[in-house]
Parts: structure tokens; C-alpha cells; sequence
């Protein structure tokens, strides 16, 4: 979400199809002090791209910011009462937290490391997601920002599980039945499935995506910081392969991501998934076209 005013648009969709929302995700990021010098020169290495599509540099800066959690969106949150709202990248402030809390909601945040899991419990959440290595998408990581302190799914999830008290869920490389399974004997209470669903009809997955997820190019994903200045993992592709995928000339997060959009928007106009964050996990195995019900079906069928 990038305003409290698209989130509410967001929230009414979610509330056309149920009374209540089930689970609402933010992250929980502070917004960095902009670095002009830092911004400018990151933009210059995204100017052959821009000639070459024919857009204009300045919209360059002129892009979406992602926004933080903050006061705005607690309170309408709040009025729409969602029985779970997620974190990533740590919490939000503890007035923030016990607001949320006050509406019914129980808070659950991503921890990469078991320190960040201990942290996390500490400041009281009811469960934790063990984010794995292998996951699509953004790393939750909040504490540190060395790659080199992350783990694979399997080696995180019994350690913050031995360690903390509350519910612990698995993230991350899990497709299958026989995946769900091993985390539950590994001592998870649940289990977080995302790139699986990413083919079903009722995912929001755009064209270039799903035809990125249906190629051979799917099975290299890679961490890239290239399209928001924090690390996640997608499918590489040309970006990521020019520019990175983990440049040190990046701007932080979320500044970073004004040098991509314009490219990714003309680009999938035509087609082109060169400039698109194509986030993937691992395992894309389970990826199916098929009703989300059915594949959450066939996700338990061996529990």
C-alpha cells in the first residue's frame, strides 16, 4: 500500500467479498532521510533504459513512495477490524500495536533470524513467521543486514521453535503437501504458502508474471535489491542481471524503486518483463493454474 487512501479502496474490495478481513500485511519501515547525490547517480545508471523505451528521466523521481505504517492506517484498520494483521521488517510502535490489538486483531510478524524471532516475542506478538532463505518476495530481515545470517527454512524453523512460546508458522521454499508436512513434524503450528498461489486465477499476478512463473526461467530466482533497495527474491532477469542483483549503489528502501517503476510500466505494456520485480521462492514446483481452493485442498490433502 502506498497512501491510507488506496488502502481503503483496498479494504472496500476485501469487504464487498466478507464481513471481515482475515489477514491485513504491512511492513513496518521508517522512512529514511533522502540522500540527493546518492538518488541522482542511481538514476544515471537507469538512463540507457529510459532512452531506449523512450520515457522521460524525470519521472524518475516523480514516482510512489511506499508508505510506513503509521497512525492514519491504524485507525482505519481499525474500522475495519481484521482478525490478523501482519508485520515485515520488525513492528510499529507500541501504541500502534496496542491500538490494533484494542480491535480484536491478534499481530504476527517475520522473523529471519532467532534473534529477530526473540525480539519479536518480546514485544509481545502472537506468532511469528519463520521466513526462510528460500522465500519469494522480500526478506523480513529487521535487526541486521548481512545475507550471510540467513538460513534455509528447515534449519530456522526448529530453532526459533525451541526457543519462544508462542505459535511459530513456516515460510519459505514449502509447495507441497509432503512440504507442509515436514514443517508440522519440525514443530511449526502452520504453515505460510505464497509463490504456489501466485497461478491461481484468483491471484492478482500480472501477464509478464505469470508467463515469468510458467517459463524455464522461473527455477533462478535470486536476493536483488535493485528494485527497492532492501532484499527480495525474484526471477532474474534483465535488471537484475545489469544491475545487479545486490548493487551497493542503491538508494535505501523504499526510494529506490522510483528508478524501476517507469520502466516496469512501459515495459509490461508492451509485454516485457526486463524491468519487473518477478518475486518467486525457490520452489516453484507447486505453482498451478487452478482454483486457490483446490490447491489449499491438495496443500492439506496429506497432513
Amino acid at each position: 500500500m502506498f497512501s491510507p487512501g488506496e488502502l481503503r479502496k483496498e479494504l472496500e474490495v476485501i469487504r464487498s467479498k466478507t464481513e471481515r478481513p482475515f489477514n491485513l500485511n504491512f511492513f513496518s519501515h521508517e522512512m529514511p532521510v533522502p540522500d540527493g547525490a546518492r538518488e541522482e547517480a542511481w538514476n544515471a545508471l537507469f538512463a540507457d533504459y529510459s532512452a531506449e523505451l523512450g520515457i522521460d528521466p524525470a519521472a524518475f523521481s516523480s514516482g510512489p513512495t511506499r508508505m510506513p505504517f503509521n497512525q492514519e492506517m491504524a485507525d482505519l484498520v481499525c474500522e475495519y477490524k481484521p482478525a490478523v494483521v501482519s508485520f515485515h521488517f520488525g513492528l510499529p510502535s507500541a501504541e500502534l500495536m496496542n491500538q490494533l490489538r484494542t480491535s480484536g486483531a491478534r499481530i504476527i510478524s517475520s522473523a529471519t533470524t532467532l534473534e529477530e524471532a526473540l525480539w519479536l516475542e518480546s514485544r509481545g506478538v502472537d506468532a511469528i513467521i519463520a521466513q526462510g532463505y528460500e522465500a519469494g518476495g522480500h526478506r523480513g530481515m529487521f535487526l541486521a543486514d548481512d545475507i550471510s545470517t540467513q538460513m534455509g527454512t528447515f534449519a530456522l524453523l526448529p530453532q526459533i521453535v525451541h526457543s519462544v512460546k508462542v505459535p511459530v508458522i513456516a515460510a519459505g521454499g514449502i509447495a507441497d503437501a509432503n512440504g507442509v508436512r515436514a514443517a508440522l513434524a519440525l514443530g511449526a503450528a502452520g504453515v505460510q504458502v505464497g509463490t504456489a498461489y501466485m497461478l491461481c486465477p484468483e491471484a492478482t499476478t500480472s501477464a509478464v508474471h505469470r508467463a515469468a512463473l510458467k517459463s524455464d526461467s522461473a527455477r533462478m530466482t535470486a536476493l536483488t535489491n535493485v528494485f527497492s533497495g532492501r532484499p527480495a527474491r525474484g526471477i532474474v532477469n534483465r535488471l537484475m542481471r545489469e544491475r545487479g542483483p545486490m548493487n551497493p549503489a542503491v538508494p535505501a528502501f523504499p526510494l529506490a524503486a522510483r528508478a524501476s517503476a517507469p520502466l516496469r510500466a512501459k515495459a509490461e505494456s508492451l509485454g516485457i518483463s526486463d524491468f519487473s520485480p518477478l518475486w518467486a521462492g525457490q520452489n516453484v514446483s507447486g505453482c498451478k493454474e487452478i482454483p486457490a481452493a483446490d490447491l489449499t485442498r491438495e496443500l492439506a490433502g496429506r497432513i
